[in-house]
Formats: structure tokens, sequence, C-alpha cells
């Protein structure tokens, strides 16, 4: 993990740990423990000169004579202050935590576990604020990945910060739906092996991922991986809440665990469903295999309807409420082709629709959306 060094004049807030250290031995040691975090830290070596980071860091871990000399300038209490020996009995640490108003003395390397699991949760971002939509097919070829994608290329141009999942597989990989299949960074296989109940780092998590212009996106390679493990999604999802305004999921139709974990994660979920009879019973099963994970399973309809179905009926009929109606859109599917993102230009009956669904989410104003 390579070394930051503060600045003394930036007083811009970060994410970052701050580590005031005089000692180079120790220095080294923390270093060695936020690369086991995988995080990212601000170093001073001058203790003074951490006065203007004093506030705005999560977290400042310093050495017995830093925090001495902290505390002789009168930097302010504040929490999240550790002072870290390599003595087990270290009565000057004690003392200069006491002047300076740390929470804790660590002796390493005793404590370097809680050091580490306390960097990583603090460098993994604030507490999950973001939301998770998802969207599926009542039947193949309804249209969810079109929507899905054009969910956040509209998030993105109304000024959140969306990220784009591929959950599906089989699905040929959203990122062809956006014209960036090229793009490097990380997909699905590269986060097989995540341990079980494990947290990744947002932050880190975002900056690997494929951008294609300035959407982030996680979909999968060409290579023969097609399952991805449980824990992985639910990682995934939870550092997208907290990295991220709004999370969009095209999920497959197959009812696996990973599907299932991607489901619970959800806030809502959007059913697409073709205005015709065979989509309207196919959906019909698909929802029996969401609602018992996801309170909030809504309707979208996508025309033409070639029998004359109308939507709110086809939502009755499913029990489920209308959250929009995708009306055609006559040079869409030659766009797609051509690799034009789907809703890019912000104009046409899919851009509408995204407006009206990510208003009806809360995710933006009514005046946005008209």
């Amino acid at each position: 993990m390579p070394r930051r060094t503060a600045d003394p004049w930036l007083t811009e807030l970060t994410h970052r740990p701050l580590l005031v250290f005089e000692s180079s031995a120790l220095l080294d040691d923390m270093l060695r423990l936020a690369a086991a975090a995988c995080t990212e830290t601000d170093v001073v070596r001058d203790a003074p000169a951490a006065l203007p980071h004093w506030k705005s860091a999560p977290l400042v871990v310093l050495d017995a004579t830093a925090a001495e000399l902290c505390a002789e300038a009168r930097f302010p209490r504040r929490e999240q202050v550790v002072v870290v020996t390599d003595r087990t009995d270290d009565s000057r640490a004690w003392d200069a935590a006491a002047r300076l108003g740390a929470d804790h003395v660590m002796p390493l390397p005793a404590s370097q576990s809680w050091l580490v699991d306390r960097m990583a949760a603090i460098s993994a971002g604030p507490s999950a604020d973001g939301r998770v939509v998802s969207v599926v097919g009542g039947r193949g070829g309804a249209g969810a990945t079109v929507l899905a994608a054009g969910l956040a290329v509209t998030a993105l141009r109304a000024g959140l910060r969306p990220l784009l999942v591929d959950a599906d597989p089989l699905g040929g990989g959203i990122d062809l739906a956006l014209g960036g299949e090229e793009t490097a960074g990380l997909r699905w296989p590269d986060l097989t092996g995540q341990p079980p109940g494990g947290r990744l780092n947002a932050p880190s998590l975002l900056k690997a991922l494929p951008r294609v212009g300035e959407l982030c996106v996680l979909s999968w390679d060409r290579s023969d991986v097609l399952e991805v493990d449980p824990a992985a999604v639910r990682a995934v999802l939870e550092a997208g809440r907290r990295g991220r305004d709004l999370v969009v999921v095209d999920l497959p139709r197959r009812p696996d665990e990973a599907t299932t974990a991607a489901v619970q994660a959800s806030d809502t979920v959007l059913l697409v469903v073709p205005a015709e009879v065979r989509g309207c019973a196919a959906a019909a099963r698909m929802a029996k295999v969401v609602q018992p994970h996801c309170s909030d399973l809504r309707v979208v309809v996508r025309g033409p309807a070639p029998a004359g179905l109308r939507s709110r009926d086809l939502g009755r009929a499913l029990g489920l409420p209308l959250a929009g109606v995708l009306r055609p859109e006559p040079g869409l599917a030659a766009a797609l082709e051509r690799g034009e993102p789907p809703a890019g230009r912000g104009a046409g009956p899919l851009a509408e629709v995204c407006r009206s669904l990510l208003s009806t989410l809360d995710m933006l104003p009514m005046e946005v959306a008209a």
C-alpha cells in the first residue's frame, strides 16, 4: 500500500486514517497493518503539522512521542484517537493518551488484529445509505437489461452516483449494452473466493471497477466462469450502498443462491413484463420466486400490447403495483447494436420512464422527472 504524505495546508475531508508518528519503526509497523486492511493512510511525521487534519480524519493513530507533542500543543479533544506502543507496560504511552484524551492505548504486536479491523471498518466509508434497485424480466427477452442500464445512465445524467451491476452470467455482459466491453477493470470472476461474510472496501472496489464514461460497472468477462459466490454478491452490494447513491442490479431469471442474495439485498425489485398474455403468465411465476425475499416488488409493463392488454389490468392480474409503462421506441435496438448507451441522449420513451421510476423511488425530485 503506497504511503501518502499529508500536506500540512490541506484541510479537505478524507476517509483515510491519519498516522502521526515520530518513531520510524512503529510507523513501518502501522503501514504494514494498513496494507493488510487494504487501507490508504495520510502520514504526518511532524506532530504539530497534524493540526489541519485533526478534526477531519475519521481515525487518528499516534505513537507516544507524537501524542505528547499534540497534547503540549493543546490539540482539541476528539473521538477515534488511538495511541500505539511497542511495549506491553508503557506508562509514558498511557500518560500521553490521558493528556490527549485518546480512546485507546494499543500495544504491538498483541493488538495488530484490532487495529487492522478498525482501519478496515473506517476506510470502508460511512454507513450504508445508498439504494439498491434490481431489475428482472418477467420472461426471457422482456428488456430488463436495457431498463437496468437505462436507469443507471439516467441517474448519472441527473447528477447521482450510480453503480450498475450485472448479476446475470448468461446475459452476454451488460458492458456490451453500454459499448464498454473492452474497458479494463475488475469483473465478477476476479471476486470469486471472497471470504464468507467478508466486507469489501468501498472506495477500493469502486476504483478497481471498469468505467464506461463516468458510469461504474461490474459485469462478467468472457471466461468460462458462470457462477459467483452469494457472499461476494452481498459484499459487493453492501459496498455499493456505502459508496454510491444508487446501485442498479440486472438480475438473472434463474433462482439460485446468488440471485436470492441479490434480491434480499435490494430495496426494490422491478419486474419487466411485456404486455401480452404469455408474458403475464411467466411473470406470475417469477413473482412467486422474488416476493418471499423482497417486500417491494413492482411491475414495469413494456409495450406494445398486441391484443390490447392494458397495463393496469396486467398489474392487477399479477397483484402488484404498476411502477411504469415503457412505450415502444423506434431505433432503440439499432442504437444498442451501435454501442450507444440506453437512454444516453436523455430523450425518448426509455429515458422518460427511467426518470419517472427514479422519481417514484425518491431518487429524483418530481420536477426533474417531468
